[in-house]
């Protein structure tokens, strides 16, 4: 099963996806954590992807298509793929369609986060973490149970991304809008999109793709 996972930034995309490996023994496709490790161990694809970003350039869609055919070719045919932040666009939509019929794949379901911006913000802003243990919290829906001590560590430092602003938030939705959204008729030709409300509780949004790929 080859699965597309869509849905603006603080979506909740990389949480699902965790839960769809650990459930059915897939594997997640980031082509930013395939892309750090490809420069990281110096493979062919990594080498000129790094000489391409040390240059300034951005990494051309021939360079992530070669990152997502070694990984296919890496993986067991009977392990599937969840691809999280790819395709972005048409034309990667349509490179992703080749990649996958070269390894005797097919792409099964795209599912998107649906998320109400408005709502996806208040999410973001509030994100909070501890600085020691890395333990998530939120400024609305998940406070220490002591004010200013992490419930799991007791650190009392805590940190805040400082691209978790509203003004960034909002560039991001208005840049899924503008570039993602317009693949979703590619797919929606061949019947394979389907929406999950990504406001909803984390577990109800499982429960929710769960129903849809089984």
């Amino acid at each position: 099963m080859n699965i597309i996972l869509l849905g603006p930034p603080g979506a909740g995309k990389g949480t699902q996806a965790q839960r769809l490996v650990d459930r059915y023994g897939m594997r997640q496709l980031s082509t930013g954590d395939m892309l750090r490790a490809a420069v990281k161990a110096q493979t062919p694809v990594g080498v000129q992807a790094k000489s391409v970003m040390d240059a300034g350039g951005l990494v051309s869609d021939e360079i992530v298509s070669a990152l997502i055919g070694d990984e296919l070719a890496a993986m067991g045919d009977d392990v599937g793929a969840i691809f999280d932040g790819y395709p972005r666009t048409e034309a990667q939509a349509h490179s992703l369609d080749a990649i996958l019929k070269e390894h005797g794949r097919t792409l099964d379901h795209v599912i998107e986060l649906d998320v109400d911006e408005d709502a996806l913000v208040e999410r973001i802003t509030g994100r909070f973490t501890c600085a020691s243990c890395g333990k998530g919290y939120h400024d609305t829906f998940e406070q220490p149970r002591q004010v200013g001590v992490c419930d799991r560590c007791g650190g009392t430092e805590f940190k805040r991304r400082p691209d978790d602003n509203e003004q960034t938030v909002r560039t991001r939705m208005a840049e899924y809008r503008a570039k993602t959204a317009p693949i979703l008729p590619v797919y929606e030709a061949r019947d394979i999109v389907s929406r999950v409300d990504g406001m909803a509780d984390i577990d109800e949004v499982t429960a929710a793709i769960g129903r849809i790929l089984d």
